[in-house]
């Protein structure tokens, strides 16, 4: 498999160790540290295969202890909680060197049908076709960036930003963005909901410093998260257009609050979600 999407279906297809014990890897690039995203994505994959079918997961809450080492592979020890008549419990643990750098806590349920509610979609939103590219909408900074080769690269995943993120007005606390994955899958819901688990990492924390006027890929300030927390209320396909709506309510003691909601094309709400980072200004 060589398309980026598909080298992130294999990135989170884990590796059976033992009984509750699995093994992931990261992709071969040059990061410091691994993606917040993957870790979370992996750790639901783990937690899932444990989990009996029929049973899909509602909500995941998990925090980042340690910075992960992209040069070896990640471990991820599962913990069966529970497993009662409507509901599955899960506790992921990912280690490295020995020590936790990541845990996640996440729910599963049986379908039931009940109460519907739901929030609207914003309205007056432009349609993804009509907005740039992620390479489109780079272009006129390549000179910021001390590589800029990384622009022109395959994406698995097609984000089409709704504003200009330079041009945000004055005030602003919020964007909205479009997602789709660059390829076709299967109509599984575990595959996409593991793959969103993953994408919602890619933008959330870049949002708490919209209402400070800055950006993270140039203004010198340390940036990480800190937790992430996903509530699934709706089926989904992200090979379809889904508009992540992202916006932060606090910032404050060097952490930041930024919280988020995917809505399909049509209006649906189909997942919420909700991270803190840390966010130091540089010391003098």
């Amino acid at each position: 498999m060589s398309t980026p999407l598909e080298k992130v279906v294999n990135l989170l297809d884990l590796e059976d160790i033992e009984v509750n014990l699995f093994r992931g890897v990261s992709p071969a690039e040059e990061r410091q540290r691994v993606f917040g995203g993957q870790v979370a994505g992996q750790a639901l994959v783990a937690a899932y295969r444990t989990v009996e079918t029929g049973r899909t997961v509602h909500s995941l809450h998990a925090y980042f202890i340690r910075p992960g080492d992209p040069k070896v592979p990640i471990l991820y020890e599962v913990e069966r909680l529970r497993d009662g008549k409507s509901f599955t419990t899960r506790r992921v643990v990912a280690i490295q060197h020995g020590k936790a750098i990541f845990n996640l806590q996440a729910s599963f349920q049986v379908h039931e049908e009940g109460l519907e509610y739901q929030v609207k979609m914003p309205e007056g939103v432009p349609d993804p076709e009509s907005l740039p590219t992620f390479q489109e909408r780079m272009a006129p900074h390549r000179h910021r960036f001390p590589d800029p080769r990384w622009i022109d690269e395959p994406r698995p995943i097609d984000t089409r930003d709704c504003q200009d993120f330079l041009n945000r007005p004055a005030g602003s606390n919020s964007k909205m963005m479009w997602y789709r994955l660059n390829g076709d899958l299967p109509d599984d819901l575990i595959l996409h909901q593991c793959l969103l688990t993953y994408a919602s990492d890619m933008t959330l924390l870049d949002t708490i410093v919209i209402p400070h006027r800055k950006e993270w890929q140039w203004d010198d300030f340390q940036m990480a998260s800190l937790d992430h927390a996903m509530w699934f209320h709706r089926p989904f396909r992200l090979d379809d257009w889904i508009l992540y709506t992202q916006h932060t309510p606090s910032t404050g003691g060097s952490r930041g609050l930024a919280m988020g909601s995917f809505f399909t094309r049509d209006g649906t709400l189909v997942c919420s979600v909700a991270q803190e980072g840390l966010i130091r200004e540089p010391r003098a």
